[in-house]
């Protein structure tokens, strides 16, 4: 097995892997999991704990563990031109380096605004009910963020024609 079969092609397939679980996790807790909450706690009783208690956490990890890995496989992919990328060094490299920095931003708004202010609202960590009303408020700000650059994101990664199939330009 060539080097180039590891990094090009198991590389990318690991990045389209969790990058299909991140934005299909983000979508699902931005269009799905509001609505069915909403309608489970207007039951008498509610029934959206059990949501809470068996399908977040798990979802959640996936969330934050996907993003993770979708970063971390374009890093590898982008290898010794991640500064060229990055930096927007050079111009072949800058549709690449403008997905890498929404990601990158998307990535953050993860790990630092969504997942702490989850912890919260799960009980993970102690918080009081004016806390918990922001941190619902700032993780909720936080993911419609994320949902508002995927598709940004996505366009930018699928345009670069040095690393992806050039699907939006020639």
């Amino acid at each position: 097995m060539s080097w180039e079969f590891v990094h090009y092609g198991i590389g990318r397939w690991l990045h389209i892997l969790f990058g299909m679980m991140w934005v299909g996790l983000l979508y699902y807790f931005n269009f799905v999991q509001g609505a069915a909450m909403e309608r489970a706690n207007a039951r008498t009783p509610p029934e959206g704990a059990a949501i809470v208690r068996n399908v977040v956490p798990i979802a959640l990890a996936w969330f934050r563990w996907a993003a993770v890995g979708t970063w971390v496989m374009g890093a590898f992919l982008l290898g010794e031109k991640f500064d060229e990328a990055f930096l927007f060094r050079e111009p072949a490299y800058v549709p690449i380096g403008i997905g890498a920095w929404l990601g990158t931003i998307m990535l953050f708004n993860v790990w630092v605004l969504i997942w702490p202010n989850q912890k919260r609202l799960l009980g993970l960590v102690a918080a009081s009910d004016a806390e918990k009303a922001k941190a619902r408020r700032v993780a909720f700000l936080a993911s419609r963020v994320n949902v508002m650059l995927s598709l940004p994101m996505l366009f930018f990664m699928a345009s670069s024609g040095t690393f992806h199939f050039p699907l939006f330009v020639g």
